[in-house]
């Protein structure tokens, strides 16, 4: 086995104090967000997202945000894969994004619900039309035999569409993450990292500083 315990790097690229922090979690996340986008990092906009069943089960896997508000954060999703269908059972989510390159991570905890159809048709027909192809040919998250037979289904359907519009699957939508917490973590020296989380306190947000 391979000895990964010695591996490790400090991180002193910033800090990150109260006072560099917008009073708006929502302001503080785009002013991140458009940093990483503007360094052209690698999928900016990638996050995890944690989802759990009703037993408890975990559940992970990166998805992309599509979009993001006040009302919460989006993405959209195959409403047959496992992802959705414990969101079904249990909204409770989180999320993580982690900008490596300049030591960030943002968490999410939060309760995840369905986006309106028209909201759902709006992004769907924005999609290149290789990938809204895609979206009637995966069965998302159910065994299949082998890529072959995607890559079939695949061809199949863009001749059976052909140069007609593809319309949203009925399997086919999209979810916002309403928070309930939002965590800010820059990596600091020695350990002694910078955190922070907004809570909502009925009028607007109240930041605690968190021990690293």
């Amino acid at each position: 086995m391979s000895d990964i315990a010695g591996l490790r790097r400090d991180y002193g690229r910033a800090q990150l104090r109260l006072e560099d922090l917008d009073p708006d979690p929502f302001m503080q996340f785009k002013r991140w967000l458009d940093e990483a986008l503007s360094a052209h990092l690698v999928d900016a906009n990638a996050m995890s997202l944690a989802t759990a069943n009703t037993a408890g089960e975990p559940s992970l896997r990166t998805v992309l945000l599509k979009a993001y508000s006040e009302d919460g954060f989006v993405f959209f999703t195959n409403l047959q894969s496992t992802k959705s269908q414990q969101i079904a059972e249990n909204p409770s989510v989180a999320l993580l994004f982690y900008w490596r390159e300049f030591e960030r991570q943002v968490t999410i905890a939060g309760t995840a619900s369905r986006l309106p159809m028209a909201d759902v048709a709006r992004y769907f027909f924005s999609r290149p039309r290789e990938s809204r192809v895609a979206a009637w040919v995966s069965p998302q998250s159910r065994v299949i035999d082998a890529r072959q037979m995607l890559e079939m289904k695949f061809d199949e359907m863009l001749k059976k569409f052909g140069d007609g519009e593809i319309p949203v699957p009925s399997f086919w939508g999209g979810f916002r993450v309403a928070p309930r917490t939002i965590e800010f973590w820059q990596g600091g020296t020695h350990r002694l990292h910078d955190r922070f989380r907004y809570q909502p306190d009925g009028k607007g947000w109240r930041i605690e500083c968190l021990a690293p």
